[in-house]
């Protein structure tokens, strides 16, 4: 009789990496109204510079570790100093374009996509799976957040399924 083996490649359990991960990095800078913070000093009640609301208040904030797909972009390779430093993000996060890329690759002025979309193999780069600390940073609704000068989606809770009738 043969040992089991399934799910196992040269000894070692075969781990399945989340490609859709999403949440900020916590060693991420984002704006608040106190200034710059590391995302992982953010709590409950924190006032954080939105785009789309100028201030948000934060009601949330869920810490999770990971080892997740991860897209590495290049320090100004989104713009004139976007991202201001080479940037880690897992590939289901959310970024605002709002250049030409949107036009090219979306029809539109600007479009909120999965980062994973972007990648373009020089500047933005898909990387082996990296174990990350993802903070989800949840306020009363979505909003748009600058970290590290981009822009990215905050946590959007999922709604609550209706029961069938």
């Amino acid at each position: 009789m043969k040992p089991k083996t399934v799910g196992r490649i040269s000894g070692h359990t075969h781990q399945q990496v989340p490609n859709n991960a999403k949440g900020l990095s916590a060693s991420s800078t984002i704006l608040t109204m106190d200034g710059e913070k590391p995302v992982h000093d953010i709590r409950s009640g924190d006032r954080v510079i939105t785009r789309d609301s100028g201030m948000a208040i934060v009601k949330s904030v869920h810490t999770h570790h990971i080892l997740t797909a991860a897209i590495r972009i290049a320090a100004g390779s989104l713009g004139h100093t976007r991202p201001d430093r080479d940037v880690t993000l897992p590939a289901g996060q959310l970024v605002l374009i709002r250049d030409w890329r949107a036009q090219a690759l979306f029809g539109t002025p600007q479009a909120l996509v999965p980062v994973e979309l972007l990648v373009d193999g020089e500047f933005v780069c898909r990387q082996d799976p990296v174990r990350m600390t993802l903070c989800e940073i949840v306020f009363d609704r979505p909003h748009i957040l600058y970290v590290d000068g981009l822009e990215l989606a905050s946590h959007i809770a999922q709604p609550a399924a209706s029961a069938a009738a």
